[in-house]
């Protein structure tokens, strides 16, 4: 309860200041002010946001899916390979970024053990697409959702593969009908939560992304770090509009979920 009303008035203190109501200069007036003074810039922020979390949770979830199926096939070789995604989650997401900076950047270990010189080498990082960003969320993320579905998954998944074959099926059609729909509600758990930090975090797109156009928490940052106090509504306009991606998220992934238990029932 507590953690609810913490968040709950630091919420809504962030949206009264993006309309106005809470100005650190100034009187207090109604005003969306903050939302349209910068609209364009910030329907690109939303934009970058959006591809960079949309990529990333599609590639997290389909490398962690793997990556489970991999762990619970492997019965004597589980436990190392599980010690790793462990490990790749504990690594804090800045250290991630910089060693994704040394690697894919331009004078970074990747070209040069490859022989490629900086200028034939495409900008990954900083570049007109967030590869690095992506790639970096994808690697640290994936580990993540292997994880949650092995949890979620790892109780039956043996009775049900072995029922499986009994009856005939072979391992594509065990891993396409059995596997994969009994992991859909632990899988789409674990995206939206790649999804929701995707969207809010800041350390690593202010790493690894370019400087225009910028997701919406580095655009939230910059401007609550201005010089210029009046740009205060203008970033907490960026973090409300965050924030309401985030939620409209989660509202899809609540709407979707009954279907996908039913789906994970019916496979059981």
């Amino acid at each position: 309860m507590l953690v609810v009303a913490v968040t709950g008035s630091g919420l809504a203190a962030v949206v009264a200041t993006s309309l106005g109501l809470m100005p650190l200069v100034g009187r207090p007036r109604l005003t969306t002010d903050g939302y349209t003074a910068g609209s364009a810039d910030l329907l690109l922020a939303v934009r970058e946001s959006l591809v960079i979390a949309t990529a990333s949770t599609v590639l997290a979830a389909g490398l962690g899916l793997l990556v489970a199926g991999v762990l619970l096939g492997l019965r004597p070789g589980r436990g190392p390979l599980r010690l790793v995604a462990v490990a790749v989650v504990a690594v804090p997401h800045v250290v991630g970024a910089a060693s994704v900076g040394l690697l894919l950047s331009g004078a970074g270990l990747l070209p040069r053990l490859l022989g490629i010189s900086p200028g034939d080498w495409p900008e990954l990082v900083g570049g007109s697409w967030p590869v690095a960003t992506v790639v970096e969320l994808a690697w640290k993320e994936s580990a993540f959702v292997a994880l949650v579905v092995v949890a979620a998954t790892a109780r039956r998944h043996r009775a049900l593969t072995e029922t499986a074959a009994v009856l005939g099926a072979g391992p594509w059609h065990r891993w396409t009908r059995v596997f994969v729909p009994t992991a859909v509600p632990a899988l789409a758990a674990a995206s939206l939560i790649v999804f929701v930090y995707s969207v809010g975090t800041y350390e690593v797109p202010w790493l690894l992304g370019r400087a225009h156009p910028e997701p919406l928490p580095v655009m939230a940052y910059r401007l609550f770090g201005s010089i210029d106090l009046a740009a205060r509504p203008a970033a907490a306009a960026a973090a409300t509009t965050g924030a309401l991606v985030a939620v409209l998220a989660a509202v899809l992934a609540l709407v979707a979920a009954p279907a996908m238990r039913r789906r994970a029932g019916a496979v059981e």
